[in-house]
């Protein structure tokens, strides 16, 4: 059983069987790091030293009529560890003025000329850009003092923002006049400057397919409303409206193009490319309301107020040059379309269902129904011809009708799963994963997305756990050796310690930051249509 003796100052636990007892002081002692030792208190009244601290107790189970009594113990010396730290710091406002800003940063929001930014001091650091690897920044505290120097006081300065600022909202709001004012006097003078990019765009390429579609398109519809009206045949007058909507359609794609080939700007940095997709949807709704809404419509009225219909000889040969002029849009769609597939690898059928052209897309889909709906035209109005019952044109319209609303949902439904940003074909992700996997410098990867941003363009993100081991070795691998052994060995103090290491750490960093850069150019240059990556540091 357990014995408990209590004396003042001290309370002793003694085990039954053959074991040191374990003796608590509560006296307390704080060690300094110099080696120093202070008394907080005591309350041994005994006046016990230290050396008498530990005692070791004999062997032989404790009598209960002497325990009270001390047993004789060993003097053992104390030893302590002291641990050396750093004093923690605290970063407020002004660690952070020491922060680096640009050049034109500079000059936008304090206001200053590129001649001020002269006298100041001038820092190198590794660029974000690819095509260049330095470029210069400043300290923003040597820019705010200059700027308060050039203005005299925070109150100058904060007025020169707010005019800026006023002069800005008034340039915006006079952009627009002054574009209208620039294309009046290129209307007037001549427009001189060479073919932009966006016209080049509708020579080759969908552009040209479209353009064609909406030529034949156009006169397609001219010559079925001729014929409508002099037969009064309801399918004639669904291929009218359905001609009608192809080259409304189609010009809305023209216009998707152009837009899609505008440059980036900030309110878009990634660029307009899905114009294509959105002038596609819309596309697709207007085949849905102008061209299967009519169809349906006037192939209802038909059935609900058959009349008879006039000589059909002119109808015949105007669905059999339509047939003609159809079918030579779809061969240049579809040869399009082949030729793109070819090129990314992929078979006709996945290059439609995914979307990756919407342009040529559209045209392709539209004329392949404009062929499918001249045939079942032509049909409804020959049974009409043969019985003399005006139902089978109502009915051919309806049909049209339905293939139209068939198309029309297809391109809703592609052209909304490209804008809302589908994933790209696990094939493609494996390789770019494998791609960064292999690399020395990762250990890991996570959190992986790769985005289909539209017309070839690939975003990439992931979230890599970098070798740090690696990275250091990279770093020392571009270090002289001997210089560095001689700056360890001249580190005595911890204030030279923390010099050194934050000299290399920042340095290291630097190191960590360029090896970043590298697996993004080497994933952009071995797959063409990555072209924007994002690496996050794990």
């Amino acid at each position: 059983g357990w014995q408990a003796s209590t004396k003042s100052g001290s309370l002793s636990y003694i085990l039954s069987c053959n074991r040191l007892p374990v003796q608590l002081i509560s006296q307390v002692r704080v060690y300094t790091s110099n080696g120093q030792k202070k008394d907080l208190g005591s309350e041994d009244t005994n006046g016990a030293t230290s050396e008498e601290t530990l005692r070791k107790a004999g062997t032989g189970r404790q009598d209960t009529t002497n325990a009270g009594q001390k047993q004789p113990l060993l003097k053992e010396p104390i030893q302590v560890k002291v641990k050396a730290v750093l004093k923690k710091r605290e970063y407020g406002p002004k660690y952070t003025k020491n922060n680096f800003i640009t050049g034109v940063r500079a000059i936008n929001e304090f206001c200053l000329k590129s001649s001020d930014l002269d006298q100041l001091r001038k820092i190198k650091r590794r660029s974000p850009h690819d095509d260049t690897e330095t470029f210069t920044v400043y300290l923003r505290s040597d820019v705010e003092a200059k700027s308060l120097e050039v203005w005299g006081s925070p109150e100058a300065l904060a007025r020169e923002r707010k005019r800026r600022k006023e002069a800005e909202i008034k340039y915006r709001e006079n952009l627009f006049r002054n574009q209208r004012l620039l294309r009046e006097y290129r209307e007037f003078f001549g427009n001189t400057k060479p073919r932009s990019s966006a016209a080049a765009m509708f020579f080759k390429g969908p552009g040209k397919v479209v353009m064609v579609a909406i030529c034949i398109n156009g006169l397609n519809f001219f010559f079925k409303l001729l014929a409508w009206v002099y037969t009064g045949s309801a399918s004639m007058f669904s291929e009218a409206i359905h001609s009608l909507a192809d080259t409304c359609n189609q010009a809305l794609l023209a216009l998707g193009i152009s837009q899609s080939a505008r440059t980036p700007d900030p309110s878009h940095p990634y660029g307009f490319t899905n114009m294509r997709y959105i002038a596609s949807l819309i596309s697709g709704v207007g085949i849905f309301m102008m061209g299967a809404g009519l169809s349906w419509y006037h192939g209802i009225i038909g059935l609900l107020h058959p009349h008879p219909i006039e000589s059909l000889l002119w109808a015949y040969c105007i669905l059999a040059g339509s047939l003609v002029s159809e079918g030579a849009t779809l061969l240049v769609a579809i040869n399009e379309i082949r030729r793109s597939a070819r090129a990314k690898g992929l078979s006709f059928y996945q290059y439609v269902v995914q979307s990756r052209d919407p342009s040529t897309n559209v045209v392709l889909l539209e004329d392949a129904a404009a062929v499918l709906s001249v045939a079942v035209a032509a049909t409804c109005m020959g049974l009409t011809s043969l019985t003399g019952n005006p139902y089978y044109d109502s009915v051919g319209s309806l049909g049209v009708g339905t293939l139209l609303g068939t198309v029309s949902a297809f391109l809703i439904y592609t052209n909304t799963e490209a804008l809302l940003g589908r994933s790209i074909q696990p094939e493609q992700l494996q390789r770019l994963t494998e791609l960064l996997e292999s690399d020395p410098v990762v250990r890991a990867i996570h959190d992986v997305k790769a985005t289909d941003m539209g017309m070839s363009k690939v975003r990439f993100k992931a979230e890599v756990d970098f070798d740090g081991r690696v990275v250091t070795r990279s770093y020392l691998e571009k270090q002289d050796i001997e210089q560095l052994l001689q700056e360890i060995q001249q580190v005595k103090t911890p204030e030279e310690l923390e010099a050194f290491m934050l000299k290399h750490g920042e340095n290291i960093i630097d190191t960590l930051g360029a090896e970043v850069d590298r697996l993004e150019k080497d994933l952009k240059q071995r797959n063409p249509d990555v072209r924007h990556v994002d690496l996050e540091i794990l």
